[in-house]
C-alpha cells in the first residue's frame, strides 16, 4: 500500500492538540487540601505539581536561618500577633500584585523563621483583631518597601485561585492563635490578603470553626478590605484588640431581610455603587503600643545566596512562572478593573471602596 502524505499543517494541529492535553490547569490535590504541621511536616515545596499552565511553585516553604534575608524566596507565612505578621508581596522591586500573585513571598515583621523582613517605615498604622472565629491583621503602609509599585491598587491573596493551586502557589500560614497546646502551631486552611492602594488586610480563619469558608470568602477580590475585612485600624495608631465576628462578606441586611451581594464579572465594567455599607463589629480592650518597640529596625542586608536556599535541601527554586493569573490569563489588577490607566476621580473613589 503506498504511503499517504500527511499534510504539515495537520501535525501541526496534532501536535497542538497533544500539548493542549497533556499541559492542563488544574492540580491533583487542591492547596487546600493539604496538610502539613509545621515546622517538623513542612516539604520544601506545597507544589509539586508539573506540567500545568502557570509553572511550577516559585519559591519554597523550608525556610530557616540560611534563608533568611531580603533575598529570601520563602512561601510559608506566619499571622500571630500585632508585633508577630506577614504580608504576602512581590521578590522583585517595583512590581505589581496582578503580575506576580503566584509568586509573592513572606515579608515578616519578626526574624527567625527564614523569610523576607518587613523594612522599617513600612507599617504606618496596624490594627490586630482577635475574633471568636477569626484573626485579622489591617493597616497603612509604604507598599514600595516591600517591593510594590507605587499607585499599585493591587488585589487578593488567597489558597485557592481559579485553578485551586493558591496565590501564591504552595502558600503556607500558621498560628498560634487558636485552640491548640501552648507553642504549637496551626495550619490555616482559609485566608485571604488584600494587599495595595498603601493598604492592606490579612484574615485567617479557625480551621476548627464552621464557617471558616465564610469569613475567609475569597470570591470578592474586586472590593477590597472595606467589605471584606470591615475594620477600624487607623493611620499612625499601632494597637491590639478583642472583637466580634464580622457579618460573612457579601452577606447584609436591609430591613431585616437577610441579601447577599454578587460581585460582577470583570467583563462588566466599573463596578457600580455596593448597595450596602459593612458592618464594623465591635471592638474592645484595645491597646496601643509604640511602633518602634513592636518592630525593631529591620535592615536590608542581604543574605549570601542570590536565592537564599535552605541548606540540606535540593537546589533550585523550581521552574519558570510567569505573569498569567490563575485563570489561565493573566489576572488584572484592581486599576485595570475599572478601566483606569493613570489616576483619576474613579481611581480615587475606587481606592476608598477597596481600602477604607
Amino acid at each position: 500500500m503506498p504511503q499517504v502524505a500527511i499534510p504539515p499543517i495537520v501535525v501541526v494541529a496534532a501536535l497542538a492538540v497533544s500539548l493542549a492535553v497533556a499541559q492542563s490547569t488544574f492540580p491533583a490535590t487542591p492547596l487546600v487540601s493539604k496538610r502539613f504541621s509545621y515546622p517538623t511536616g513542612i516539604p520544601y515545596k506545597a507544589d509539586t505539581d508539573v506540567g500545568l499552565i502557570r509553572g511550577e511553585q516559585s519559591g519554597y516553604n523550608i525556610c530557616n536561618s540560611t534563608t533568611e534575608g531580603q533575598n529570601s524566596l520563602c512561601q510559608t507565612g506566619f499571622i500571630n500577633g500585632l508585633d508577630d505578621f506577614c504580608l504576602w508581596a512581590p521578590s522583585k522591586a517595583n512590581s505589581t500584585i496582578a503580575d506576580t500573585e503566584g509568586e509573592e513571598v513572606a515579608w515578616c515583621t519578626k526574624p527567625g523563621r527564614g523569610t523576607r523582613l518587613i523594612p522599617s517605615g513600612a507599617l504606618q498604622g496596624v490594627q490586630f483583631m482577635k475574633t471568636p472565629d477569626y484573626i485579622q491583621v489591617v493597616g497603612y503602609l509604604n507598599q514600595s518597601l516591600i517591593n510594590m509599585q507605587d499607585g499599585d491598587f493591587g488585589g487578593e491573596l488567597d489558597p485557592h485561585g481559579a485553578d485551586l493551586r493558591g496565590n501564591p502557589m504552595g502558600g503556607l500560614l500558621y498560628t498560634q492563635q487558636f485552640n491548640t497546646p501552648s507553642g504549637q502551631w496551626t495550619q490555616v486552611i482559609e485566608w485571604h490578603n488584600f494587599m495595595g492602594g498603601e493598604r492592606f488586610c490579612f484574615k485567617a480563619c479557625d480551621p476548627a470553626g464552621a464557617h471558616a469558608a465564610d469569613f475567609c470568602q475569597h470570591i470578592f477580590d474586586r472590593i477590597g478590605c472595606a467589605y471584606n475585612a470591615p475594620n477600624n485600624a487607623t493611620q499612625g495608631v499601632f494597637e491590639s484588640c478583642l472583637g466580634d465576628n464580622q457579618d460573612f462578606p457579601g452577606i447584609y441586611t436591609v430591613n431585616g431581610q437577610v441579601m447577599t451581594y454578587t460581585q460582577p464579572p470583570e467583563e462588566a465594567g466599573p463596578i457600580p455603587p455596593l448597595p450596602y455599607q459593612p458592618r464594623v463589629p465591635p471592638s474592645s480592650s484595645c491597646t496601643q503600643f509604640d511602633s518602634a518597640k513592636l518592630y525593631p529596625v529591620q535592615t536590608a542586608t542581604s543574605a549570601t545566596s542570590t536565592n537564599n536556599q535552605p541548606s540540606g535541601t535540593q537546589s533550585g527554586a523550581g521552574g519558570s512562572q510567569g505573569t498569567q493569573g490563575s485563570n489561565g490569563g493573566r489576572r488584572a489588577g484592581v486599576s485595570e478593573l475599572i478601566g483606569m490607566t493613570s489616576v483619576s476621580f474613579v481611581g480615587v473613589f475606587f481606592s476608598m471602596l477597596f481600602f477604607s
